[in-house]
């Protein structure tokens, strides 16, 4: 039974206090002093704890002090780019005698195992390594992201494939994806400041490892040109995502170049710029004041063409959010830069409504707009990284409320085999037990039925069963398609 409303006021209420009491020191604003004696209506809600706020706290101080190879460095040099470029961690040798006696051999070992295997090259900037807790580093999310463990690597998905977005299918000329009709994926180089383990370019990031040999993406004036050339023969396009590899990489001189070009474009309207920068090395933003200046630059003659510039970005975890962060992002706000985030979905990372809620807030405080979150690509020698469909859905819903819902970011899994982007929610069938999750992409291609799939080792024992023989593998993609009403409809990947 509902209790009577002044019983549930009455339990809420705190004593009368004044403006002044809850917002000391501010005697002299010239707006709120004139409000400083009024008397705080009584409260109708239980007053907050501070926990629920504790995303606006930002870490500070000379962290990376604690790492051994990096003791002696003040805060200038760690806040230079061009020392967070010179001193990433690219090799086991270097990691470890940038750790010393943080790590055990055994750690080291393991570190080796997961190397081998892995399809991206290792490396890591300064920044991040400072960030890492390296008493626990198991179930440090930086760690997870960037640095394989052979003792935790799962077998392959059997239905993965390395390229599994099938950018290169839709890619007219090298380095241009145009599978909307309407947008189009521009890669102008293939390296990044760090190398995040789940890419889903791993066919062409980065060199060549023990188990890819990559696709060139080198940074060349005729290729741009050529696929420049070609978006401009296209008028039906009128977004450009610029991503890579990663634009951070890119010098002033080159990224204005390409914003030029594009803005040149009549019938472009759009262009994002993407980068994992600010999460790995946000200082760029504050001391490399050609590149920051550029993107300004661009993003200033767009707006007087009437064309959006804006940048994407990609935060993962609140432990990766420090001050310089915070003033990074102050900068690109201050300079009228529009900031977006795309979060992958990673297992043991960000996999809980809780850490998701605290990430969404703390970039909401940061006036960077949470935008997707993407369930994990299917990228090879990471499937302890994925999580499943349900997962997500579930996430999102814990989510949705918790903060202002243009701050909400919405949950989308990119179809293997060029579907693009759908909503996690939007699956024709979803079979848990097998964890084939059926969608259609009709704005892509009406014609064709996409999968995805849970990793095996998440399923219910059943699943896990038949997927464990290979006679079953077929006959479980039948069952869900049908499940779906989708029976003779050909697979986007068979």
């Amino acid at each position: 039974m509902s209790q009577p409303a002044e019983v549930l006021t009455s339990e809420f209420e705190v004593a009368a206090t004044r403006v002044r009491d809850v917002l000391p020191g501010m005697e002299s604003h010239p707006l709120l002093g004139e409000l400083l004696d009024l008397e705080v209506p009584a409260a109708l809600k239980p007053v907050v704890d501070p926990s629920e706020y504790a995303h606006r706290n930002f870490k500070d101080g000379e962290f990376w002090r604690q790492i051994p190879g990096y003791a002696e460095v003040d805060r200038a040099t760690f806040l230079d780019w061009k020392f967070q470029n010179k001193h990433s961690v690219t090799s086991i040798d270097k990691l470890a005698a940038t750790l010393g006696n943080l790590v055990s051999p055994a750690f080291l070992d393991d570190v080796r195992a997961g190397i081998a295997r892995a399809p991206m090259n290792v490396r890591i900037s300064p920044y991040t390594v400072s960030l890492i807790d390296w008493a626990d580093p198991y179930r440090d999310p930086q760690r997870i992201q960037f640095l394989p463990v052979g003792s935790t690597q799962l077998p392959d998905h059997p239905r993965l494939t390395l390229d599994s977005l099938h950018e290169q299918a839709d890619a007219p000329t090298p380095g241009l994806t145009h599978r909307y009709h309407d947008k189009a994926l521009f890669l102008p180089l293939d390296v990044c400041p760090v190398y995040c383990r789940f890419c889903t370019r791993s066919y062409a990031i980065g060199g060549d490892t023990d188990t890819v040999h990559k696709a060139r993406l080198t940074p060349n004036a005729k290729r741009w040109h050529t696929a420049i050339a070609y978006i401009a023969s296209r008028p039906e396009i009128e977004d450009i995502v610029v991503s890579g590899g990663d634009i951070y990489m890119l010098p002033a001189q080159h990224l204005s170049t390409i914003g030029h070009l594009l803005l040149a474009i009549p019938h472009i309207r759009r262009i994002r710029i993407a980068t994992k920068g600010p999460a790995v090395a946000p200082m760029k933003i504050l001391t490399d004041e050609a590149w920051t200046g550029a993107l300004f630059e661009i993003a200033n003659a767009g707006r007087a063409m009437g064309k959006e510039v804006c940048l994407h970005t990609h935060f993962n975890s609140p432990a990766e959010i420090t001050e310089i962060t915070r003033q990074a992002m102050e900068v690109l706000f201050k300079g009228g830069v529009t900031v977006r985030n795309q979060t992958v979905l990673i297992r043991n990372v960000n996999d809980s409504v809780a850490t998701m809620t605290e990430l969404v807030r703390r970039l909401s405080y940061m006036n960077v707009r949470p935008y997707y979150v993407y369930q994990h690509d299917m990228v090879s020698a990471v499937e302890e990284l994925r999580t499943t469909v349900h997962t997500n859905a579930t996430i999102e819903r814990g989510v949705r409320g918790s903060t202002a819902g243009f701050n909400t970011p919405l949950a989308i899994v990119d179809l293997p085999g060029g579907g693009g982007k759908r909503d996690i929610h939007s699956f024709e069938h979803y079979d848990r037990t097998t964890g084939i999750s059926v969608y259609r992409s009709p704005a892509v291609h009406a014609d064709l039925v996409y999968l995805y799939f849970d990793p095996v080792d998440l399923l219910p024992k059943e699943g896990q069963e038949r997927w464990s023989r290979p006679a079953e593998h077929q006959k479980m993609i039948d069952e869900a398609v049908a499940a779906a009403g989708l029976t003779g409809m050909p697979l986007a990947v068979a």
